[in-house]
């Protein structure tokens, strides 16, 4: 039995406390098909983030299995699945690739176990016949069973499901609705659905109704019309706004009892008839999850596979690797002109002797120029490579990764291999810009001192676009001020053009491009 008692969310808005959810008290027993229905800002979506943990209650008392989960203690990972509107599936990768990675992110066991329950997923959700078709060609309706079949993997006791069937078609709808039946048919499963739709009524055990937060019905959909006092089901929001949340509320108080006997009448009826199983006294053990070692290799090799069939962002890296090296060989024949020598012999002729001193040291300038020029355009390039390999990396994905994290996700697995997948692009990238100016221009000075400056500015720019990526909300907030750093870079590291003294040393700690473009100047052969 999942119990609510007095579960109140609020927040603070100008200075006020608004009740998002407003002490709802509702008890939903196993095997229970709910829908939560209501106008649109009703509470609805908030109500269900509420229960699975996602938004941390005011106030009240969340009660499953006998523990109190406002008290310190939380849902196993394994008991509850939360299913929200939004593809939760990477676009490049097959269904059975997505459910098999979500599989080995949750369940701990061998390859075989694993494959069953692969197979068994695909099949209770209808996708075994499109199982090696890739997420981003498939409908609506598909991509919705794809999210169900991620949150079974684990075997939920809850089912939690937002707005699955928004956007889909009748029949989709339909078959979507008829698919979340079935599942609260087998394992005593509670599945409770968030819905707009106020169609399909009929295939709930019960119909959850949210105004202002409040709960004004919650029993069999048979009831509904009559409760309202309205012809039709369509007419119950209009119905809902003559009266406040509280007031309808307190009516329903007043008659919860006789409602939810009338559930418990039919439920007991379904039983009987064979319809409903019976659910086990004792509740099921929770699932093993994986090590964070596991948990590691699982993400990474998923990101390596989604890198490689994202041919978009194969040939912008190579266009990166390839054509930023190339820019530098445009100017390296300023590198390379020779410094004249002073002569064997000299002159007795001060002028002369002036003239040519004069001469040697407008050679080196203009040489030393060019090279510092050089190295100060790969610092500046790398640092460019760095802000495209890590500005999106989280953002793009913060969705599927915070609804990993609530099936079980280490975040440490998950920053492990991050760092291990951008680590490699970050080798990849400085070793080649090292190697092919090495070739084209000729370092002047210790070749390996300077791929190490390399490797390092690229790493350091990586990392910190990293941190930016998990901080901004959107990739694009990440991608803006990312290149926005890189931009700073320049005209801060004093390369160009110095500094104040007194500006400088707030400046240069936090200058990655200062380091790497000085370590590479000193490095140089005098």
């Amino acid at each position: 039995m999942l119990t609510l008692k007095d579960l109140t969310f609020s927040i603070r808005k100008d200075g006020d406390t608004i009740n998002l959810v407003d002490e709802v008290n509702i008890d939903i027993p196993r095997g229970h098909f709910m829908a939560i229905v209501g106008p649109s800002g009703c509470g609805k979506t908030t109500l269900l983030r509420t229960i699975a943990g996602l938004n941390e209650e005011s106030s009240g008392e969340i009660h499953w299995n006998d523990r109190n989960l406002c008290d310190g203690d939380d849902f196993d990972p394994s008991e509850i699945g939360y299913v929200p509107q939004f593809s939760i599936a990477y676009d490049h990768l097959t269904v059975d690739e997505s459910i098999e990675a979500v599989a080995k992110l949750r369940l701990k066991g061998n390859a075989q176990e694993i494959n069953a329950t692969i197979d068994h997923v695909l099949r209770i959700t209808g996708l075994e016949h499109i199982a090696d078709r890739k997420v981003k060609v498939l409908s609506g309706g598909q991509k919705r069973r794809i999210g169900l079949a991620m949150e079974l993997v684990s075997r939920p006791d809850i089912l939690l499901c937002d707005e699955v069937t928004s956007g889909l078609d009748p029949r989709s709808e339909r078959e979507i609705v008829h698919l979340l039946h079935d599942l609260s048919r087998k394992e005593g499963r509670i599945v409770i659905s968030v819905t707009h739709s106020l169609a399909h009524l009929d295939l709930y055990d019960s119909i959850l109704v949210l105004h202002e937060g409040s709960v004004v019905y919650h029993g069999s959909p048979q009831g509904l019309v009559h409760y309202f006092s309205v012809d039709d089901s369509e007419e119950i929001y209009p119905s809902l706004m003559k009266r406040p949340g509280r007031d309808w509320s307190t009516s329903w108080e007043k008659r919860k009892s006789h409602y939810y006997e009338k559930i418990s009448a039919e439920r007991e009826h379904h039983i009987q008839e064979g319809r409903l199983e019976r659910p086990a006294a004792v509740p099921t053990q929770p699932v093993l999850a994986p090590g964070v070692l596991s948990q590691f290799c699982t993400l990474l090799m998923r990101r390596w596979k989604i890198f490689f069939r994202d041919r978009t962002q194969v040939l912008l890296q190579l266009a990166i690797i390839i054509g930023f090296p190339l820019l530098i060989t445009l100017f390296s024949a300023k590198g390379q002109e020779p410094i004249r020598k002073y002569s064997d012999t000299r002159s007795g002729n001060i002028a002369l002797q002036i003239e040519e001193t004069q001469t040697i040291r407008a050679d080196q300038v203009k040489v030393g120029s060019a090279v510092s020029g050089i190295i100060m355009f790969e610092v500046i390039l790398l640092a460019l490579m760095g802000s495209n390999n890590a500005a999106r990396e989280v953002a793009s994905e913060r969705q599927i990764f915070e609804k990993e994290k609530f099936g079980g996700l280490s975040p440490g697995a998950y920053l492990m291999s991050k760092l291990a997948f951008l680590s490699c692009l970050v080798l990849a990238q400085s070793l080649f810009m090292a190697y092919f100016v090495e070739a084209f221009w000729g370092f002047r000075g210790d070749f390996a001192s300077h791929a190490t400056f390399l490797i390092l500015i690229n790493a350091a720019m990586t990392s910190v676009c990293l941190g930016i990526s998990s901080l901004m909300k959107t990739a694009e907030q990440a991608s803006l001020l990312s290149i926005y750093l890189v931009g700073f870079q320049l005209p801060l590291s004093g390369a160009v053009l110095a500094l104040p003294e007194n500006i400088e040393q707030f400046t240069r700690p936090i200058i990655s491009a200062y380091w790497a473009w000085s370590g590479s100047v000193d490095s140089l052969t005098p």
